[in-house]
Order: C-alpha cells, then sequence, then structure tokens
C-alpha cells in the first residue's frame, strides 16, 4: 500500500517540477538566460490565487487565471526590465553579461519574495482545490487534486508540445533554440521571440505555481528550494534539453517523495542534491545535455 501510495504522490510531484522545469529549459535554450527568480514567480503565482480567493473572494476558477495572469506579468516585467537591459547594455562586456543576468534575476527574485512577504506576511497560503475530495485506489484513500493536478501538468506539457513541433510559432522558437544566428538570417526577429518565449513561459510558470499552492501550498519562503529544484533538474538532465529536464524532473520528483516517506519530510532535498552532484561528476554535460 505504502508503495502505491508512493507511486501516485510521486507522479503528481513529478509532473508539477516537470512543468516549472520545461518553461525554465525553454528559456535558457533560447536566450541563453538561468533566471533564478524561477521560484518567485511561481509563488507570485500561488500567492495571487490564494489573494483572488480569500481577500477578493472571487471564484476558484477566475482566482487560477488570475495567478496565471499574475505570473506572465512577472515573467514579462523579469524580460523587459532585468534581462533585456543587460543584454543590450554596451557598457558591460559580452562575456560578463551572462553573470550580470544570473545576479540581476536573483536580485529580482528577492525582491519578488520580500514584496510577498510584506504585504501577505510568510504564513504558508494554500489555493483551494478546483477538484475535492479523496478516491479510493486499490484501498489507498488519494486527494482528487493530486490526480488532476498530475493530469493537468501531462495535458499542458502535451499542448506544448504540439505548439514547438505543429505550429509556425513553434518551429521558430525550435530554431532560435538550435541556432539563433541562422534565425536572424532568414529574417525572423530574434526580440519577438524572445517575447513569445518569455510569454510560454510565464504560463508555465503560473499553471505550476498554482497548481503547487493546491498541492502542497506556498509561502515566500518556497522561492529558494523552488529556484534550487528548477535548477537541479535542469542541470542534471542537461541545459537546453527539454527531454532531459522531463526525465530528471520525474527521477527528482520520485527521490524527493521516497525520502519524505521512508525517512523524513525534512530531508526530502538531499538525496536529489548528491545524485546531482554525482552526476556532475560523472557527467558534466547532464543526462541529455550537449554543452
Amino acid at each position: 500500500m505504502l508503495a502505491l501510495q508512493i507511486l501516485i504522490d510521486g507522479f503528481a510531484i513529478s509532473a508539477l517540477y516537470a512543468l516549472g522545469a520545461t518553461g525554465f529549459t525553454l528559456i535558457f535554450g533560447v536566450s541563453g538566460v538561468l533566471n533564478l527568480s524561477h521560484g518567485a514567480i511561481m509563488v507570485a503565482a500561488a500567492v495571487a490565487a490564494w489573494a483572488a480567493a480569500s481577500v477578493l473572494h472571487l471564484d476558484i476558477y477566475t482566482g487560477a487565471l488570475f495567478g496565471v495572469g499574475v505570473a506572465l506579468i512577472v515573467s514579462f516585467a523579469t524580460y523587459f526590465a532585468v534581462v533585456k537591459p543587460i543584454q543590450n547594455s554596451t557598457r558591460i562586456p559580452n562575456e560578463e553579461k551572462e553573470i550580470f543576468v544570473l545576479t540581476g534575476t536573483l536580485l529580482w527574485g528577492i525582491m519578488i519574495q520580500e514584496l510577498i512577504a510584506y504585504f501577505f506576511t510568510n504564513n504558508a497560503k494554500t489555493v483551494l482545490p478546483i477538484v475535492e475530495g479523496v478516491v479510493d485506489i486499490f484501498g489507498n484513500r488519494t486527494p482528487r487534486n493530486n490526480i488532476f493536478t498530475a493530469l493537468v501538468c501531462c495535458l499542458v506539457i502535451g499542448l506544448l508540445w504540439l505548439l514547438v513541433n505543429r505550429t509556425r510559432t513553434g518551429k521558430a522558437v525550435l530554431a532560435a533554440s538550435m541556432n539563433p544566428r541562422g534565425v536572424t538570417l532568414l529574417g525572423l526577429e530574434l526580440t519577438q521571440i524572445y517575447i513569445v518565449v518569455w510569454g510560454i513561459y510565464g504560463i508555465l510558470a503560473g499553471i505550476a505555481g498554482v497548481l503547487l499552492g493546491m498541492f502542497l501550498g506556498v509561502s515566500s519562503y518556497s522561492v529558494g528550494p523552488l529556484t534550487a529544484s528548477a535548477f537541479s533538474i535542469v542541470v542534471l538532465g542537461g541545459l537546453g534539453s527539454v527531454s532531459g529536464s522531463l526525465i530528471a524532473a520525474f527521477v527528482v520528483g520520485y527521490l524527493e517523495t521516497i525520502t519524505a516517506y521512508m525517512i523524513s519530510p525534512a530531508y526530502r532535498t538531499i538525496p536529489a542534491l548528491l545524485l546531482l552532484v554525482f552526476v556532475m561528476y560523472v557527467r558534466p554535460q547532464g543526462l541529455l545535455g550537449r554543452r
């Protein structure tokens, strides 16, 4: 019975991690940006959804959409206020821009975290689940919301795959991730592609954040661990590899779930971090990475 419960809960949290890490990887694959404000954007979405229902008294569905909308706005703000000015700066040497972007997004994430703590305190916020109740699966009583979370994450990732592989816009994004200079030579504007990618990322991070708020609850203290988890997943899977990130998300998700059930929730992140260190020594490019 315990094994089945680990299987079910592990799949749900892994799907959540996969959804968040997919956006994180997409940003890096197309524009080379490691967005260290990732966790802050997810928490902002969850807290906004909670506030929409608890403070503004909106219904659950409208609150969830409100949370995703906030994540989209914060995502664009991250690009236009932090990333783009650094990338376009003539005062910063090109070889130093990556570290400036890392630092800038990290500080931006800390600012968002502090704003959330100031306006909504550090107490954990739980978003009301869209699907309530429990279902009996071979004797295990599992919240319906856990199953709903896993299904939504898988559906969104599937829709993203269709967008990238079956639409003109998606193919332009895919081409930009492979050869940005070649895309420019074909007459496509990279800035427009970057805007599209940051928009997709904001929606993915928003959905993941809202679902996480329903699944586990979040607080301003969740910002660091969420960013660290996403970073660990994309490094483990291979920087720029969406497929690698998906595999790594399930590896990390199940490791954390097994640790939480078998040892203690307080130590759930340790095995994944140890695995990351091992992989960095044995295969620095990650599972499916090319860089």
